[in-house]
């Protein structure tokens, strides 16, 4: 799934983003590269580009859960291919949910049909690695996400394959953790800026159950909405893992490592 490339040390590759997925889960992931780049002048700072469609691109969950029959890899693969032809050479993706190998194989067919020497980074292998290396005796690690993403067990088998044990909110929080990403009224991706409070208490008070009753050793936002609501890096004495952050660290190392900030707070 992954193209390694090689590159002049010094040399920043340019990194690509997959925006609209929504938004602004790819703002987000822009301004955690610029975040974690060891940079004190303007061109010391990484090329990126950021391509946000939101339009061109069918939804991912309803696809997953068999409610539409369009495939997003599709869209997707063509976003991929413009970042590719205009120069990105390290290329990532905001959306968890989109890295099920229903949609992200189709993504990167496209991609490696160009020919091009491209690094993808992939967001679920970034994050379950980041966290192996935060728990390397293993661990209970609460998992929040979409429905979709946690039925296709993205996040689940990888984290068992690493040795350690996913740890789900009940089915009722999981549903309210749902709503607090799509909900019209007041989910994040209605109101993302600012995040309605509503929104980010029920994200709050699902980790707090996944701490105080099922007693996780980490907690893991697998929703690139959840980090824009939720910006703890600790919670009741809990490391959160926001997978986004981790993302734009891993395509900041793929790009340039010398320029990788080696402070993570």
């Amino acid at each position: 799934m992954i193209q390694r490339v090689a590159h002049h040390e010094m040399i920043p590759l340019p990194i690509g983003i997959v925006g609209g997925l929504g938004p602004y889960a790819g703002y987000d992931l822009l301004r955690k590269i610029f975040r974690w780049t060891e940079a004190s002048t303007d061109q010391e700072h990484l090329p990126i580009m950021l391509h946000s469609f939101p339009g061109w691109i069918p939804e991912r969950p309803a696809y997953l859960l068999g409610q539409k029959k369009e495939n997003p890899g599709e869209d997707i693969g063509d976003i991929m291919v413009q970042l590719a032809r205009n120069g990105a050479r390290v290329i990532g993706m905001p959306c968890n949910t989109a890295h099920s190998p229903r949609i992200l194989d189709v993504a990167l067919e496209r991609l490696r049909e160009t020919g091009l020497d491209v690094t993808f980074v992939s967001i679920i292998e970034s994050a379950v690695k980041h966290v192996s290396s935060m728990c390397p005796n293993g661990g209970r690690i609460g998992l929040m996400g979409t429905v979709a993403t946690l039925q296709t067990r993205l996040y689940q088998d990888a984290l068992e394959k690493a040795g350690l044990e996913p740890v789900l909110p009940d089915d009722e929080d999981c549903a309210l953790v749902q709503r607090a990403i799509s909900d019209p009224e007041f989910g994040v991706k209605a109101f993302s800026d600012p995040v309605s409070p509503k929104a980010r208490q029920i994200l709050l008070d699902t980790a707090r159950r996944l701490v105080e009753k099922k007693q996780v050793s980490a907690i893991l936002l697998g929703c690139t909405e959840i980090p824009v609501a939720v910006t703890e890096s600790v919670l009741w004495d809990t490391p959160v893992v926001d997978a986004t952050s981790v993302l734009a660290r891993e395509l900041i190392r793929a790009s340039c490592p010398e320029r990788l900030k080696n402070n993570m707070n």
